[in-house]
């Protein structure tokens, strides 16, 4: 059995979680639960993959190794239903980064971008970034989740949106897109030309029973109209060993899209990449993977039921997917200020604010609950004392 108990201490790492917290939220002692990162020591049989290679004390020019493609389409295989042959894939640097990629290959100066807020902050800050415009086709809230707006979709997709940024598993509410929802996704764009980036760097973490579909399954038009970017980052918690990768079903965005990363060097991983992502995708790792989860679910039940017993004010949405919890605070009446004054200045807490999700995140906070149970014990503890005191 693993120890998800275990305080690991972060400091003197440099981790983004710690160090930055005095810029960003002016106290550098808050608790925080906010970048989506695992508070879980990276598991042994990982670091041991890579010791054994620093043993080897010689870190020049390197090659993937041979069998590499084969180890990460196995896992999806077997995890997914999905038969992925290996010309399909190559390595990108990070999923955001391969976002930006993709809208410097595929979009054009004038042409659009479709976002779905609320959603992960840089599907729209990336765009931006690069000079295009944002569409927006805002989420319907459902009871406690979120649909996909297709009447909306169909009055703010002109022909010169290119492209459509989906978040799957969705990134802060932790939704499970049904089949039904992402093939009708499929044919709204492949009739109109959009491509469609798929992020699913959460897809190996499903709790309870959900299961993560990966959007080119669903339709030959999802398949030749996407583009998928996976990682092992978030549930083996090695987002540092950046191990990102591509999955291009069809021919033409292929070779467009691989041929650009291959001028540019930037489909050739860093030495360590192969070796972490190789020791993730194993036996071990779906043993821990498991364990994971398990523990990861509990903190989710001790969320929810912290908060109907001593925070009613607060209700967590239950996520099928991802250690992301989507916290609704509208019942405490408080404008986006006061939120952010309650969690940060009060309670002394460091979360993603709603807003920054954009429309649809008024009024929420978003959780990080991959940390040992007794920090976040500590941490609603915290926010009750701010509330009531």
């Amino acid at each position: 059995m693993y120890n998800f108990d275990k305080i690991i201490d972060r400091k003197g790492s440099d981790d983004l979680k710690h160090e930055v917290l005095q810029e960003r939220y002016g106290d550098a002692s808050l608790l925080p639960l906010w970048v989506a990162d695992m508070d879980f020591e990276t598991p042994q049989f990982i670091t041991d993959a890579l010791r054994r290679r620093l043993d080897h004390s010689l870190f020049g020019y390197t090659v993937m190794p041979k069998n590499y493609w084969q180890c990460v389409s196995s896992w999806i295989g077997s995890h997914h239903g999905w038969q992925v042959k290996e010309e399909w894939m190559t390595f990108i640097p990070g999923i955001v980064k391969g976002i930006g990629m993709a809208i410097n290959v595929f979009v054009k100066p004038d042409e659009k971008v479709i976002i779905q807020p609320p959603v992960y902050h840089p599907f729209r800050l990336t765009p931006l970034g690069n000079r295009r415009e944002v569409v927006y086709n805002p989420l319907v809230e459902k009871g406690e989740t979120y649909e996909m707006d297709f009447d909306n979709l169909e009055r703010v997709a002109d022909e010169k949106c290119r492209m459509l940024i989906l978040s799957n598993p969705h990134n802060p509410a932790g939704i499970c897109w049904s089949r039904e929802t992402l093939t009708r996704l499929a044919q709204f764009c492949s009739e109109r030309g959009i491509i469609v980036v798929s992020d699913e760097i959460h897809c190996d973490m499903a709790l309870e029973g959900n299961r993560h579909i990966s959007f080119a399954t669903v339709s030959e038009a999802a398949a030749q109209c996407s583009i998928t970017f996976g990682a092992p980052s978030k549930t083996f918690n090695i987002a540092g060993i950046v191990s990102s990768y591509s999955i291009i079903p069809n021919e033409s965005l292929r070779s467009r899209f691989y041929s650009w990363l291959e001028a540019n060097e930037l489909n050739e991983p860093t030495l360590f990449s192969p070796i972490a992502t190789m020791a993730a995708f194993t036996p071990e790792g779906e043993e821990w993977r498991k364990q994971m989860l398990a523990y990861i679910e509990g903190n989710i039940d001790f969320v929810i039921d912290f908060c109907a017993s001593r925070l009613p004010e607060i209700k967590p949405w239950r996520p099928q997917a991802s250690f992301l919890v989507w916290l609704d605070c509208r019942q405490l009446g408080l404008n986006h200020d006061k939120l952010n004054e309650l969690f940060v200045k009060k309670a002394h807490l460091a979360l993603n604010d709603g807003e920054m999700f954009g429309k649809g995140g008024e009024g929420f906070m978003r959780m990080n609950v991959a940390s040992p149970r007794s920090v976040l014990k500590e941490a609603l503890e915290r926010l009750e004392r701010a509330i009531k005191g």
